[in-house]
């Protein structure tokens, strides 16, 4: 059956040829999508790692005068003080202007032992960040004030880079290299992964360095936890109290809740993008099959007529067109997993393997449901005509 099957089909290679180009196209589409979507669902599973909620970020431009640190220290150490004794604020912390959630971003380079890692979010940050953002230490400790002025330069990494760095093994206390090798840097804390870029990215590597007396000429962000009742009423009165501390400068505040919503609109943009491609695609699919199997039918009524004439039932008519349809789609699809194959096999995307596995299964799955689905009808059609009619034609 299937060797008469595969001889028809061979038969007819050039009528074929375009479906199985159709099919082997629509499945490496859907492949796509299902790999996107998935690893975002991964990512999306995973915790923020940060309570967001009710906190916002003060931005705004250094306009003082002096350029001494020291006083620049005092000034906006007591700024600090002072918002954290406002009411209806919880705490709160300068840090550099890569906040979560934002398209600011700032990377860097490391070396440990002859690993030279590349593209490390850093972030300048102090006492107050991870009290503010409720972000959890997991091994070794936080900074404090007795690290201001510190001769050995140390580090907070987060678990994600101490597991490349260190894999099981503690990481606190431990020496790392900067990028060129002319620097050694001691770690003194583990933090736990934070999605700085929205709900459906994974945590990237991350490096978090103690604000010092250079730091304030450029630091531009201050993050503010309040009580779930803090409203705009006091937000107005927040953003007077800056105005009037920081003259001529730019005040905006903004909720982080506010701006994860926004990042998780830009994050699903493309996937949006690509499945309106994918059902297009699928749509053109579908009636390229609808049509070939419609054609083969009124092409092959005399063939189909005396198959009836000599006492083959119409289910084995209609069960002849469905196998062929979905030996054309076999054949596109082992095409289309020998290239699908090769995405966990070279760690294409650093994805997990896991991802495309499932993803590339899916997409088989979702292609012989299509096909099958598409050829169901025509079939139907050809086991409804009659011989008689059919070798009368002919």
């Amino acid at each position: 059956m299937f060797k008469h099957l595969f001889k028809m089909i061979w038969n007819k290679k050039k009528q074929n040829s375009l479906l199985i180009v159709e099919i082997l196209l629509s499945f490496l589409v859907i492949f796509a999508v299902f790999t996107f979507s998935l690893n975002s669902y991964d990512n999306y599973a995973k915790p923020m790692g940060i309570d967001y909620q009710n906190v916002w970020a003060i931005s705004y431009n250094n306009t003082l005068k002096t350029s001494n640190g020291d006083s620049l220290k005092l000034f906006y150490d007591n700024l600090l003080n002072n918002i954290k004794a406002m009411p209806k604020v919880i705490d709160a912390a300068h840090t550099s202007a890569n906040i979560p959630f934002s398209s600011n971003h700032m990377s860097t380079g490391i070396t440990y032992k002859g690993d030279h890692i590349q593209h490390i979010n850093s972030f300048m940050v102090d006492d107050n960040y991870t009290k503010t953002l409720n972000a959890k230490i997991v091994e070794g400790r936080w900074y404090n004030k007795a690290d201001i002025g510190s001769k050995q330069e140390l580090m907070v990494i987060n678990s994600k880079l101490k597991e490349r760095m260190f894999g099981k093994a503690s990481a606190v206390g431990k020496f790392y290299e900067n990028y060129d090798g002319k620097k050694k840097i001691k770690v003194i804390g583990v933090i736990d992964n934070i999605k700085f870029n929205g709900d459906y990215q994974a945590p990237e590597y991350s490096m978090y360095s103690h604000i010092d007396t250079s730091s304030y000429r450029w630091l531009g962000k201050i993050l503010v936890k309040v009580t779930p009742d803090a409203d705009a009423a006091f937000e107005s009165k927040l953003y007077k109290f800056m105005a009037n501390n920081l003259k001529d400068s730019n005040i905006e505040v903004e909720h982080l809740s506010n701006k994860l919503t926004s990042y998780n609109k830009f994050t699903l943009v493309p996937l949006i993008i690509l499945s309106i491609v994918a059902a297009f695609l699928i749509i053109n699919v579908a009636l390229g099959i609808f049509g070939v199997l419609w054609y083969n039918i009124n092409k092959r009524r005399g063939e189909i007529g005396l198959r009836r004439a000599v006492g083959a039932p119409g289910s084995s008519v209609s069960a002849q067109l469905v196998s062929e349809a979905m030996i054309l789609a076999t054949l596109s699809l082992i095409i289309g997993c020998f290239f699908a194959i090769q995405f966990p096999l070279l760690n294409v995307f650093d994805l997990a393997a896991s991802v495309y596995i499932i993803a590339m299964l899916l997409s088989i799955v979702f292609i012989y449901l299509l096909v099958l689905v598409c050829s169901l009808y025509p079939g139907r059609q050809a086991a409804a005509i009659y011989p008689a009619v059919a070798l009368h034609e002919e």
